[in-house]
């Protein structure tokens, strides 16, 4: 049976690699996205485009007579940086522009929303990892202070309502599509300036480390919880699944790795460590192999090989 799914941030980096699957899986869809910091160009011929805000009338209208059976929400203010200076527009887009979605599916019938949260964030900085989906949230930022509230705002809604929800909290995804520019992920940044042949810059002594996931396994998970017969919920944490690999993956290595891939010689420089940036991350994903039949299949190695392809294919 063919869905209607309505991607936003379909557009973006992880958003665009949804779109393709959802296509390849015969489903009807249309991308929500107002073009900020995604590229028309990504949007595949088969989606529908809509360029609108996720906190206007025309988005909530959309998914209020669109007879969307499934929402998959990847737009979002997405710096951490920007959420410290600007905290109330990363509540205003993150937050508010998740209410006004969810409004509109309450009012269009969807049945339900697989929402992009973040692992990396929501949680707090602890010595035990890998962490659990039942770790103490102790978020370190507005950005994760708004995803977090995002996940309750869900659950309560899947309460008031009977909507379907489920939070997919992300590690560091990285792979094809991912802006080199601007407030990016470490592989993106790395790899553009490998290629480039200009030197790195990593932040202290290069040993934080961090849980790097490629993005067609995030893909896979995104199928899996559209999908998937879901539990009962139990609590905020009852529909959360973290999506990661569980290993932790050094600066340094991730530096040394791709100046080696790209075969040339690179400078690796230090700078001051950034302050508020954690330490070490990992997430158990135990959790997802049981309730999506999940697992990240991409070893660090193969995707930063096809990260670097990708990037010098153009």
């Amino acid at each position: 049976m063919t869905r209607k799914v309505l991607v936003t941030g379909g557009a973006g980096f992880i958003g665009s690699h949804v779109v393709d699957a959802y296509l390849a899986a015969g489903d009807d869809v249309t991308v929500l996205d107002d073009l900020s910091t995604g590229k028309r160009e990504q949007v595949p011929p088969g989606a529908r485009l809509v360029q609108a805000d996720v906190r206007s009338p025309a988005a909530r209208e959309l998914l209020a007579t669109g007879d969307f059976t499934l929402l998959n929400h990847h737009a979002a203010q997405m710096d951490v940086r920007r959420s410290v200076a600007d905290p109330l527009f990363d509540a205003e887009v993150n937050v508010l522009g998740l209410l006004n979605l969810l409004e509109g599916a309450r009012l269009g019938g969807v049945q339900r929303v697989v929402f992009a949260s973040s692992g990396g964030t929501v949680y707090g900085e602890t010595a035990r990892l890998p962490l659990v989906e039942s770790a103490p949230k102790l978020p370190a930022s507005p950005y994760g202070t708004a995803k977090l509230a995002s996940e309750y705002y869900l659950a309560t809604f899947s309460q008031l309502y009977g909507l379907e929800t489920v939070a997919l909290r992300y590690s560091n995804v990285y792979g094809p599509r991912q802006n080199p520019h601007g407030e990016a992920g470490v592989v993106a940044i790395f790899a553009h300036r490998v290629l480039a042949g200009q030197p790195l810059t990593v932040f202290g002594d290069g040993g934080q480390t961090r849980d790097m996931v490629f993005v067609q396994d995030v893909v896979e998970a995104n199928l899996a919880a559209s999908q998937v017969a879901l539990p009962s919920a139990d609590g905020v944490d009852g529909r959360a699944f973290n999506i990661g690999t569980g290993i932790e993956t050094s600066v340094n290595d991730l530096a040394a790795t791709l100046v080696t891939i790209g075969g040339r010689r690179v400078e690796i420089r230090h700078a001051a460590e950034r302050p508020g940036e954690l330490r070490r991350n990992a997430l158990a994903v135990d959790k997802a192999a049981q309730g999506l039949g999940w697992r990240a299949r991409v070893p660090v190695g193969d995707g930063l090989r096809r990260t670097l392809q990708s990037f010098r294919e153009g």
